[in-house]
């Protein structure tokens, strides 16, 4: 009830706050469980393609077990799919499927950082339009009725916080996130790079296995 008063003290502005408030936390809670390691890079799939690597060849019974529902098991899928192609549509084929899969990892961190960036200025123009309700009442019946100035200055306070208060948090996300996916990235990228000198290597020696 106290949440509801302080919400109707900051005026009309204290509604798009709390909007931004709701949608950054369906985004952050949205973005930490989609960013976790275990569902980009799983463990399963990094131990079969070290394998792989340390084999330099392609088992057919690891193929049947991939885990390839994952972001890098995708472009595993992908290489594998491309493997009896040559080089250069191989290597397409896998950066076009990088590209798509990096603009997926970075979904929605836009619209965070848009909160982050307008939520100190929905505080700033309510704390304007505070202030000019405050001159109003000043103009019209002087400053010796606080109780009608309380309003104009409550207004004016409550927005500023409410929007320093959905910013602050929403920016340490926004970059926390933007961290975690080069991160993320640049581990797929050492991981597909290994997979790609396999398959290259397998094609080029003509020995690649059927799955």
């Amino acid at each position: 009830m106290v949440g509801f008063d302080l919400i109707k003290a900051g005026g009309w502005l204290m509604a798009p706050l709390v909007a931004c408030s709701l949608v950054a936390t369906i985004i952050i809670i949205e973005r930490l469980l989609a960013l976790r390691r275990v569902r980009v890079l799983p463990e399963q799939l990094l131990n079969i393609l070290r394998g792989w690597v340390e084999r330099g060849v392609i088992s057919p019974e690891d193929i049947k077990s991939l885990p390839l529902n994952s972001p890098l098991g995708r472009i595993v899928a992908t290489g594998l799919d491309y493997r009896h192609r040559n080089r250069e549509i191989r290597r397409e084929r896998i950066e076009d499927t990088g590209r798509h899969i990096v603009h997926e990892l970075e979904r929605f961190l836009s619209p965070l950082g848009t909160i982050a960036a307008i939520s100190p200025l929905l505080g700033l123009l309510g704390t304007v339009a505070g202030m000019i309700k405050i001159f109003q009442i000043v103009s019209v019946q002087g400053n010796s009725n606080f109780s009608l100035l309380s309003v104009g200055i409550a207004e004016a306070l409550l927005t500023t916080a409410a929007g320093l208060t959905v910013a602050i948090p929403s920016l340490l996300f926004y970059r926390y996130f933007h961290a975690r996916v080069d991160a993320l990235v640049v581990k797929m990228e050492q991981e597909t790079l290994k997979l790609i000198d396999v398959l290259d290597a397998e094609t080029s020696e003509g020995v690649v296995r059927q799955p």
